[in-house]
């Protein structure tokens, strides 16, 4: 079995969970061991996180993980105003954020501001090494993390509908933007604190969720039919 499998991650799983449940999948089919099968994918989502997750299967699609990993992307993303959480999003430790409490137009105003080119610090509780270690493993020893901040590009931002304290946003990002941050910053450019309640990835380039497989569908049978070659 090789190509490209679209599977549309669900909340809880992380995206080694996905990748491990497909491995076995596809070592069955292949007589071999799941250690000796080659499965990746080229972009994490993090586990509150649902949506479009690439995963490579056969050796001759991994290679190909770095090139893919560097896509856009675009996100159906779901902000709390006025309160803030420790990593961004609700796995954190939530507490009450003090500022004021925007309206429409404000808010609409402040996401124009952070469309094109920007520059942000990812978070610490992010996969991001910090000498050669995982930033969110540093975090949660308690170490402190210093993260140098990045350019990336906001193709798209879109508010859907605003009802305080809840805003339905549509993102369009380069690779390597993290969401949780954009929205801390769109938050305190509105001098309050947000977070991110829910994040769902549509498309990764060219990919949509809309070819992806529902966890109910991670069969060999279902798999070996949406495998793009």
């Amino acid at each position: 079995m090789q190509g490209i499998l679209l599977v549309d991650k669900p909340v809880g799983w992380t995206s080694f969970d996905v990748v491990n449940y497909v491995r076995k999948i596809v070592a069955a089919v292949e007589g071999k061991k799941p250690k000796n099968t080659k499965v990746g994918h080229t972009g994490t989502l993090d586990p509150f996180a649902t949506g479009l997750l690439v995963l490579l299967v056969g050796k001759d699609y991994t290679r190909k993980a770095q090139e893919l990993s560097k896509a856009d992307k675009t996100y159906e993303v779901t902000m709390r105003l006025g309160q803030v959480s420790t990593t961004g999003d609700p796995e954190g430790e939530i507490t009450e954020a003090s500022g004021p409490q925007p309206s429409q137009e404000e808010l609409e105003a402040v996401l124009q501001k952070f469309t094109g080119e920007i520059e942000q610090i990812p978070p610490a509780h992010s996969a991001i090494k910090v000498n050669g270690q995982r930033a969110y493993k540093l975090a949660r020893a308690g170490k402190k993390v210093v993260i140098e901040p990045r350019k990336v590009t906001v193709h798209e931002l879109k508010l859907v509908s605003y009802s305080y304290p809840e805003a339905q946003l549509i993102a369009s990002v380069s690779s390597g933007t993290y969401i949780r941050t954009l929205i801390e910053d769109i938050a305190k450019a509105l001098d309050t604190g947000a977070y991110t309640t829910a994040l769902h990835r549509t498309k990764v380039g060219k990919l949509s969720i809309a070819e992806a497989l529902a966890r109910e569908s991670l069969n060999p049978e279902d798999i070996q039919k949406a495998l793009k070659v």
